[in-house]
């Protein structure tokens, strides 16, 4: 086996949080789980991520602001960044990907679209 897949999923929910984290959680994908904004932030800039799901709404720094600052940063610009949100009027949308998001995924969410995410990142992954 390479490298694993390695996801930073960014969510104030408990809940939501470890759903997604046990969905995805296989022995070559690591997932890795932030809280709030400034801890998923800091987490983005300080390890390797090869996809991030954020929350929009989220404590101290909301997920629109955490979505651009990685993506003005060049150590993080590359990462795919898919906001994962109840947020679902075309406005929200647009907001998101103006910031700079590569994709938008409404909760309530279905397990595979996730994995078909997940999936089709892996493949365009090196080896």
């Amino acid at each position: 086996m390479g490298t694993p897949f390695r996801i930073l999923v960014v969510e104030d929910e408990p809940v939501i949080r470890e759903l997604v984290r046990s969905m995805l959680s296989e022995n070559d994908v690591v997932v890795e789980t932030a809280a709030n904004g400034a801890e998923g932030l800091k987490l983005a800039r300080t390890q390797s991520f090869d996809l991030i799901l954020l929350d929009v709404v989220l404590p101290q720094l909301d997920g629109i602001t955490v979505c651009r600052m990685l993506k003005a940063d060049a150590n993080t610009t590359k990462i795919p960044l898919h906001m994962l949100t109840a947020k679902a009027k075309k406005s929200d949308v647009e907001v998101a990907m103006k910031a700079g998001a590569d994709g938008y995924i409404h909760k309530p969410f279905r397990g595979a679209e996730l994995m078909d995410l997940v999936s089709a990142l892996r493949a365009k992954k090196p080896a």
